[in-house]
């Protein structure tokens, strides 16, 4: 499959293509958190999303099968949402839970507990002087959140993750994000893996499903592709904005904003 530049990608509302695409068949929505959901902020505590998101997405899931695939810790992602009846995968897609079986991961994530924790520390010793930069521990993964640290002292950040990479050579693999970046178990898995796993585990594999699959990070690039030929990829975000400058994408349809997300989610309700 050829990727497309982000302005290149044609817009989801309204689009008679993407409507002729969902003719007949039942809808099965995934959705990134930050940035899909919520609006990307400077502290990630403060993602929290708005009522009215949480009320369309409420409804959307007494209707359609709704599951979250994100970066975030599970249960962190779980508290943000105020919402209990959605599947949600956590730590890019390491850590899933759905109402219906609960955890279907524990045992797996258990087995990387003591890594992580190791981790975890290193990586607050590491930044511990370099201002603006925030350890946010998992149960799966450890980000290093660095968009308010000064410009000056982004190289220091990178310098400590890359001295923590190669203490932990071959244990463990980093992935990079929207300022963040993000260490976790070097296991073949991420969120287009997790959504395949989902759509089989939930019973989403019919002819008459298609999934819909929305991100704005290049995590969310993983799930665009699995989706390719079977499914639905929307990208999420401003093709001026300079983060998305010079990015190609997976996606088939893209929104340029968290109101047009809240817009077409409405739509499908």
């Amino acid at each position: 499959m050829q990727d497309t530049t982000v302005r290149d990608v044609p817009p989801a509302l309204g689009n008679p293509e993407l409507t002729r695409r969902l003719a007949g068949r039942r809808p099965a929505v995934f959705l990134d958190y930050d940035g899909v959901l919520s609006p990307i902020v400077e502290r990630p505590e403060d993602a929290v999303m708005s009522e009215s998101m949480r009320t369309v997405v409420r409804d959307l899931a007494t209707r359609v099968p709704v599951c979250v695939v994100t970066g975030r810790d599970r249960v962190v992602a779980q508290q943000l949402m105020g919402l209990d009846n959605l599947a949600v995968a956590g730590s890019h897609g390491f850590d899933i839970w759905t109402p219906a079986q609960g955890s279907l991961s524990d045992t797996h994530v258990a087995r990387y507990t003591d890594l992580v924790a190791e981790v975890t520390e290193k990586l607050r010793d590491g930044i511990r002087e370099i201002p603006g930069t925030h350890v946010e521990p998992k149960r799966a993964s450890v980000a290093v959140h660095y968009r308010l640290a000064e410009p000056a002292d982004r190289d220091r950040v990178t310098a400590t993750v890359q001295a923590v990479l190669d203490a932990y050579s071959g244990k463990v693999k980093l992935t990079p994000g929207k300022m963040v970046y993000e260490i976790g178990p070097n296991v073949d898995w991420n969120k287009g893996k997790a959504v395949l796993y989902l759509i089989e585990a939930l019973g989403l594999d019919g002819d008459d499903v298609v999934p819909l699959y929305f991100g704005d990070d290049i995590t969310d690039e993983y799930a665009f592709r699995a989706l390719h030929d079977r499914g639905i990829g929307i990208l999420v975000g401003d093709a001026d904005d300079p983060e998305m400058a010079g990015r190609t994408t997976a996606a088939d349809f893209a929104l340029a904003s968290v109101d047009d997300v809240e817009d077409f989610l409405a739509t499908l309700t």
